[in-house]
């Protein structure tokens, strides 16, 4: 099995198997934590996560440099351009300590509207750890670039899926015995530290990692600034796209209404890993079909194609299950003190289905550097975001907040960057479309069979979403199959289920 097929598949492992067991600890979390304790968690690390803009970008211009150095000058360019990467992640996270050392000794003027004293000292004690911990992402992060830019997706995949299991493991017990929510983020910085020193040792024992410091080339930091300036603003973007709410939710609500938000938010990032697993492994080959073919559209294209009609198959069979059977799922899983946490799902799920689909679009305008464009679009949706949440977060709580985050998703990408891609990107979107829409009548039937089911029948507990979920996803599957994959997709489902057998039978 290649490197693209087994870092997919472990991917997916990785999610079924980090969904599984929230099944057992996200539950027994929330209630040893209590709203308060896990409102203030989720607000912190959302505050905090805003530090990781300090990479100004640069982070996912590696991938293109290290292309070109390659093409160009062999292993002594990459040797440079992993030196420099790793220089100036270097001083950005000493940058990241000195910055978050101001946010540290004034956590009291940023919260104390909403949050307790007790709470405030706890929010001081998990901003200072997690202030550390992405301070020492930044410069490790070069490992992990260089293992991709390699393909060599089985490690990092494996590394992804083991930190998973020793996550909960390593947690629970600490949470059974009263360490409470700082227990969480130092479990976290540990387990960082590991996976960063465990990428370090592959890169140079294995794969042969070198790096030149010397002759710092600034005419080529300046043209990686200019690259990386748009993808740092997309960052930004991001960031408040993604972390605003919780924050507006902070201030104007509470800790409740942030604790109700980030289940359901949790919910969303689980969404949002099913269409990642297969778009991550595919970025250093669309830079080698930008860099070395002199007529890339058509062939762009088609990948984009064959790759959004598995990532929407998937993403419509989460979504319709969790129509279904979410609310009971969240009232079994949180409690029903969190039911509203289903309605702020979905509102973050539908409108982020598009991009989900599209996400090749990012690494393919990035290597064509034209992605100043999605930039700009960004900034105005998160302005969009702001100013529509902040009075619906009043109004309406976390409902609201995630409302003005759909509205702002669904106009610029649905609409925006799907008109920039036709026009402007060569990826023909009208193909794009009518090859993914005619995948959904063979949808209809189970959708329908569902939503029967639903109406007319009372579920409750993990029993009875199984009991629903699993026939449910059966019938999806098979009917997709039948009706909804050309031959390429049936031969390639064929072909794993061959290898399965195969195995078997030894």
């Amino acid at each position: 099995m290649d490197q693209k097929k087994a870092g997919v598949l472990l991917s997916y492992g990785q999610t079924i198997l980090s969904t599984i067991l929230s099944l057992v600890y996200t539950p027994v979390m929330l209630r040893l934590l209590g709203q308060s304790e896990y409102g203030t968690y989720t607000l912190v690390a959302g505050f905090i996560s805003n530090l990781s803009l300090m990479s100004f970008g640069l982070g996912s211009a590696y991938m293109r440099f290290f292309t070109r150095a390659e093409a160009r000058d062999g292993e002594a360019g990459v040797a440079r351009i992993n030196g420099m990467f790793f220089t100036i992640f270097l001083v950005i996270g000493a940058l990241s300590l000195l910055v978050g050392g101001v946010l540290v000794a004034n956590v009291h003027r940023i919260f104390a509207a909403k949050l307790t004293p007790k709470e405030i000292e706890t929010a001081r004690i998990l901003m200072a750890i997690l202030v550390v911990n992405i301070a020492v992402s930044f410069p490790c992060s070069v490992f992990t670039s260089f293992i991709t830019a390699r393909e060599r997706f089985f490690f990092q995949r494996m590394i992804s899926m083991i930190r998973t299991v020793l996550n909960p493991i390593i947690m629970l017990p600490l949470l059974l015995a009263g360490y409470g929510s700082v227990s969480l983020v130092i479990v976290t910085v540990l387990l960082s530290v590991v996976t960063d020193l465990s990428s370090y040792i592959y890169c140079r024992q294995k794969l042969g990692m070198r790096m030149t410091f010397g002759n710092f080339d600034f005419a080529l930091l300046r043209e990686m600034a200019g690259f990386s300036f748009f993808i740092f603003l997309n960052m930004i973007i991001d960031q408040v796209n993604w972390t605003v709410d919780t924050t507006i939710l902070g201030i104007v609500s509470g800790t409740v209404a942030t604790a109700i938000y980030g289940v359901g938010s949790q919910l969303h990032r689980y969404y949002l890993t099913i269409s990642t697993s297969i778009s991550g492994v595919f970025t250093p080959q669309i830079n080698r079909i930008v860099a070395t073919e002199k007529n890339p559209d058509g062939q762009l294209t088609d990948l984009f194609i064959r790759v959004g009609r598995i990532q929407f198959m998937l993403l419509m069979l989460v979504l319709t299950g969790f129509l279904f059977v979410g609310r009971p799922f969240i009232i079994a899983w949180g409690g029903p003190e969190y039911a509203d946490a289903y309605v702020i799902a979905l509102l973050l799920m539908i409108p982020v289905t598009i991009p989900l689909i599209q996400n090749l679009g990012i690494e393919i305008q990035r290597a064509k550097n034209m992605h100043q464009f999605r930039s700009i679009v960004y900034i105005c949706m998160a302005a969009g975001n702001v100013a529509i949440s902040i009075p619906l977060g009043i109004a309406y709580g976390g409902i609201g907040c995630a409302l003005g985050t759909a509205i702002s998703l669904l106009i610029g990408n649905g609409l925006v960057m799907n008109w920039y891609y036709q026009t402007h990107i060569g990826l023909d979107m009208r193909r794009f479309w009518w090859s993914i829409l005619s995948i959904v009548p063979s949808m209809l039937l189970p959708a329908a069979l569902g939503m029967l089911v639903r109406m007319n029948v009372a579920i409750t507990g993990y029993a009875g979403v199984l009991l629903f979920a699993l026939p449910y996803a059966a019938l999806f599957t098979l009917s997709v199959y039948r009706f909804g994959m050309n031959s390429q997709e049936r031969a390639l489902v064929m072909g794993g289920v061959n290898r399965i057998r195969s195995k078997r039978s030894r």
